[in-house]
């Protein structure tokens, strides 16, 4: 049986080393060969602009972090940021490959829809890439609606760029 899994808010002493290496592990797991260079390049930004700034980044945007345990061993982390007035984005939601296929993503799905309706959020909106096949299939399967499927060409924070397809859904809570 699986040990029960906790979902909180993050905390920069306790949590920031270990969302930096999931970040960082999860991302080299993801990337084609083909595209180490381009990768390792998104990583180092992300780090700069984002995942080593978490708390603060989160908070300038509306929104807050997140990371999930199980027996004190971080295995998950998402954020949530503002989209628009009436809705939130959900990002960099990771599963650490040792603990996945286990319910934790579902877990932090139902955990950030659950903190959207607190906040009085009625959608929830969020991407993935054709590199993450079981994003896809956990946010189909959770009632999100693809708004459309993009090819991204320019590297951001939020997207590596290089001709990767992203799509775009969400869901009204």
């Amino acid at each position: 049986m699986n040990a029960a899994v906790t979902i909180r808010p993050f905390r920069e002493q306790d949590d920031a080393s270990g969302v930096r290496e999931l970040f960082i592990a999860v991302n080299r797991l993801l990337s084609p060969p083909r595209m180490r260079d381009a990768f390792e390049a998104y990583i180092a930004r992300s780090l700069t602009e984002e995942m080593d700034r978490v708390a603060a980044y989160y908070r300038e945007r509306g929104g807050g972090f997140f990371v999930a345990l199980r027996e004190g061993k971080l295995v998950g982390m998402f954020g949530l940021e503002r989209a628009t007035p009436d809705a939130m984005e959900l990002r960099r939601m990771y599963v650490d490959p040792s603990a996945r296929r286990g319910g934790i993503a579902r877990l932090m799905l139902g955990f950030a829809e659950a903190e959207c309706r607190r906040l009085n959020v009625r959608r929830l909106e969020l991407s993935t890439s054709e590199l993450q096949p079981a994003a896809l299939e956990l946010y189909r399967h959770a009632g999100y609606r693809l708004l459309h499927a993009v090819v991204a060409d320019q590297a951001s924070n939020k997207t590596l760029g290089g001709g990767i397809r992203r799509y775009h859904f969400e869901r009204i809570l």
